[in-house]
């Protein structure tokens, strides 16, 4: 027997059963995700399909747990079903009664200790997870503590844009939307990630990117607002009730969904939830082999367009089996595997070794399917941060152009994917600093990915740092709008408005990115730029002096030594920036020196900064830090040389 199909006893089936009335489902999966993530294999009514309440894969289960979890509440005090399993727990003695709401068990259970979830006090979830233990006779310091979302990527400063010339941003009217809730717009869904149920944590990669694409899909619908992954992925944890998320996300509707995968099966059940009532709207599961995963896709986004169907018009897209290969899409399901293990470990962006794991990843799913344009895309990011972040010289030149090679492969192969042309721009633009030849790449991305708010927001920089400021903060909006929650968003707000050098307008996203993150790496630094363009030298030494990163922080602190007569301390702070970064402070030299008024090693620093392919002078045409070289020929000819007006 397939596990997928239920456990049986003494074959290495699910030792815990979870009891509980379908209407309280919400309440029930994060007890169930605890369990799991504390190694115990869990049994729950979800993993059926429709009119399996009581098969003969569910008495195997209850036969074969050693725990029965029995979740009691206004709804299960009066179902019979939960009645039932909740006697076979209590004669098999491996009851671990629980009480949602704080409602008293029925007649014949009261005899039992009852955990109460309905209080704080005592760590409800801690004590089930302790009762289940015991039942399997594991002592509570061999159970794995419970796990929190992911940490924010510092990735996420890379591909937005990093340097000195970073600012936050915010106080035209599209932007204070950002700063306050508001009920969403009738059409506005954000996909919720899916939990995993496989009893295997390694398999998260897989439920996290099945939802990633599912609202790259329903991204696509020009006649949807889709919130963006970031802000989704706060409430990974699932701690707040489907209105109060909603509200926060500013959505109408939730899509949330667990995944079970086992072998060659894979079960999907995906709810929407109104988030103006809390109420299921529709519900489904889905049964496949792996090799229809790509129709699971889009089964569940074409039931999510016809459950919306008053407020959606439904696009042109793929055929039933969600492959369009003109969307970046594969046929293959060894390839769709490793395609999303490497955006996995793209979006772990822990350190080098994890980078180039995406790398490889994404490698291996071209081997598989050398036609997958996503892949390609994938590839080119990744290439592009590792030259960002990990090279020098000739090496990162190279990988840079490796990174523009992916892109335009991915281009060709999927035309219609807005992450191509939005990894081409980026390659171009930051990689190989070709200024025109990236502005093709970045619109056509702009023109396909009006849902997705990453695509946006690098066409909004791009545009930004070329002097589109309309065009800019009308994408960077729009993001802000899918992604309300991510600290990413607000700092690329702000890099227009200092872009546009409007300096006082810059801080409070800053401000705000940094209450969602309070180690974002440069986001002090842009606080220390605006405040020093604005005249007020001591909140910007502060803010300098409060930067984690010394890339960004000690040219500021150099520049305001030099500017208060302290010139041994300038010069140290200095020195220290290129003892530590070398080559990658070129940009940063020459912003220092030229404030200095050193205006030959300021040009004399860009040259060699163009030379090494430095990605600051994607800054340069705005830089206020440079004026004092704007009218030098030679500041001239380097800006005529990258393709800037």
């Amino acid at each position: 027997m397939n596990e997928m199909d239920g456990p049986e006893p003494g074959n290495g089936g699910a030792t815990v059963f979870v009891s509980y009335s379908r209407e309280d489902r919400k309440r029930a999966l994060p007890i169930i995700k605890r369990l799991e993530q504390a190694g115990f294999k869990v049994w729950w009514d979800g993993l059926l399909g429709g009119g399996e309440r009581f098969s003969r894969t569910t008495e195997a289960a209850l036969e074969g747990a050693k725990a029965v979890v029995v979740l009691w509440s206004k709804a299960s005090v009066g179902s019979h079903w939960v009645h039932d399993e909740a006697t076979r727990g209590r004669d098999r003695r491996c009851l671990v009664p629980v009480s949602l709401d704080g409602s008293e068990p029925p007649l014949g259970f009261r005899q039992f200790q009852v955990i109460d979830c309905s209080r704080s006090a005592g760590k409800p979830m801690e004590q089930i997870v302790r009762a289940v233990a015991a039942l399997h006779d594991r002592p509570m310091e061999s159970v794995p503590a419970a796990r929190k979302g992911p940490a924010p990527s510092r990735r996420a400063f890379i591909l937005g844009g990093a340097a000195v010339a970073i600012a936050g941003g915010g106080v035209a009217a599209w932007q204070l939307g950002m700063f306050g809730g508001g009920a969403g717009a009738p059409n506005s869904v954000a996909v919720l990630p899916f939990a995993n149920m496989s009893g295997d944590p390694g398999q998260a990669y897989f439920s996290d990117g099945l939802a990633a694409e599912v609202r790259s899909e329903l991204a696509r619908n020009a006649g949807l607002q889709v919130a963006a992954q970031a802000s989704s992925n706060k409430f990974r944890q699932r701690e707040e009730d489907a209105r109060s998320i909603a509200r926060a996300l500013r959505v109408s509707y939730l899509l949330d969904g667990n995944v079970r995968r086992s072998g060659n099966l894979v079960r999907v059940s995906a709810e929407l939830i109104d988030g103006r009532t809390g109420f299921s709207k529709w519900t489904q599961t889905f049964e496949r082999p792996m090799t229809d995963i790509f129709a699971v896709q889009s089964e569940i986004a074409q039931a999510v367009f016809a459950a919306l169907s008053a407020q959606v018009t439904k696009p042109a897209g793929p055929g039933a089996d969600g492959t369009d290969r003109r969307l970046g899409r594969t046929q293959s399901v060894a390839a769709y595997d490793l395609y999303l293990r490497g955006k996995d470990a793209f979006e772990l962006s822990a350190d080098e070794a994890s980078d180039r794991s995406a790398l490889s990843f994404f490698d291996q799913a071209i081997a598989a399917d050398p036609a997958y344009g996503a892949a390609f895309a994938g590839r080119s990011r990744s290439l592009a941060v590792i030259a960002n972040q990990y090279a020098q010289g000739k090496e990162r030149l190279d990988l840079y152009g490796e990174a523009v090679e992916a892109a335009e492969r991915s281009v060709a192969l999927a035309p219609a994917l807005a992450d191509a042309h939005s990894a081409l721009g980026f390659a171009l633009f930051s990689g190989r600093l070709d200024v025109k030849a990236a502005r093709a790449p970045y619109d056509r991305s702009n023109a396909l990915g009006g849902g997705d708010a990453d695509v946006l927001s690098r066409y909004a920089l791009y545009c930004a740092r070329t002097g589109r400021f309309d065009e800019a903060r009308k994408a960077i909006g729009k993001a802000a709008g899918l992604d309300p929650l991510s600290p990413r968003t607000f700092r690329s707000v702000g890099a227009v408005e200092y872009a546009a050098r409007q300096y006082a307008a810059s801080i409070p996203p800053v401000e705000r990115a940094l209450s969602l993150n309070p180690k974002m790496s440069g986001a002090w630094a842009a606080i220390g730029a605006s405040r020093l363009m604005m005249g007020e030298t001591d909140k910007a030494r502060s803010a300098f002096g409060r930067e984690t990163s010394s890339l960004f922080g000690l040219p500021g602190i150099a520049i305001i030594a030099r500017r208060s007569g302290d010139r041994a301390g300038a010069e140290a702070a200095l020195a220290r920036m290129i003892a530590e970064h070398g080559d990658n402070s070129l940009y940063q030299q020459a912003q220092v020196r030229a404030q200095w008024g050193e205006a030959a090693a300021a040009l004399a620093a860009l040259a060699k900064a163009r030379a090494a392919g430095d990605s600051g002078l994607i800054f340069i045409r705005n830089d206020p830090l440079l004026d004092p070289l704007r009218q030098m020929p030679d500041f001239s000819h380097l800006l005529s040389d990258l393709g800037f007006d």
